[in-house]
């Protein structure tokens, strides 16, 4: 049993990761885009988690002090938009690197210090922002914003390892929600709930040395 943050837990992934946790007695702080609570006797919800506002952060660190030290983060949030080369969106692209790099930078140095000794931090990004793997191309502003969060993470690891802390990169696969609804193509699509199981498990095993990769929520480590 343990404490756990999930970042982004409205709703798809995010959602079914509490929900697993607090089925198995784990005890879960839920941060919120919306307001409405989650149920369960083991979760307890932070609403209008944004984490682009440093209003929502400080928000955040007060209620943590208030909460046992936390043993694993699992930060879910994201966003995801299509775009193509000659009709970017300059705004959108900003909008997304906000959301999906500098969010999760953002909510990490706000909970290192809630952190209990061998804490672990798993950042949710995508094999689309993985150098060695991008064999199509598109996707400018998702792809960026996921590479860019993917050296947070190995920026995390390397200052964090020392501290006892680990750091993991994780990609959910396919998965059918709401973020990814727009998508077109015939694609192979996985459940939250199935994500959500790989993740946790990843996380479970999470050591020293496994620290500072990218993981699929199949257990395959990814390339940078």
């Amino acid at each position: 049993m343990g404490t756990y943050l999930v970042v982004g837990a409205d709703r798809g992934i995010g959602r079914a990761i509490v929900d697993q946790l607090a089925e198995r007695d784990d005890h879960v702080i839920a941060a919120c885009l919306g307001g409405d609570p989650l149920a369960g006797a083991n979760v307890v919800t932070i609403p209008y988690m944004d984490v682009t506002s440093s209003a929502a952060i400080d928000k955040l660190m007060a209620a943590l002090r208030e909460r046992p030290a936390i043993d694993v983060v699992i930060h879910v949030a994201g966003v995801l938009g299509l775009d193509e080369l000659g009709a970017l969106d300059f705004d959108d692209v900003r909008r997304q690197f906000e959301i999906n790099t500098v969010g999760p930078l953002r909510v990490a140095q706000a909970v290192i210090p809630y952190l209990a000794p061998g804490a672990k931090l798993g950042i949710v990004s995508s094999r689309v922002g993985s150098l060695t793997d991008n064999g199509s191309g598109g996707m400018y502003a998702y792809r960026i914003s996921k590479c860019g969060a993917n050296m947070v993470g190995l920026n995390l690891h390397h200052d964090l390892k020392d501290r006892g802390f680990s750091v993991l990169m994780l990609h959910p696969g396919m998965v059918a929600t709401d973020l990814t609804k727009d998508m077109r193509g015939d694609l192979s699509w996985d459940t939250p709930e199935n994500a959500a199981a790989g993740l946790i498990r990843n996380m479970d095993g999470l050591t020293p040395e496994k620290s500072g990769r990218f993981q699929h929520a199949n257990g395959e480590f990814l390339p940078w």
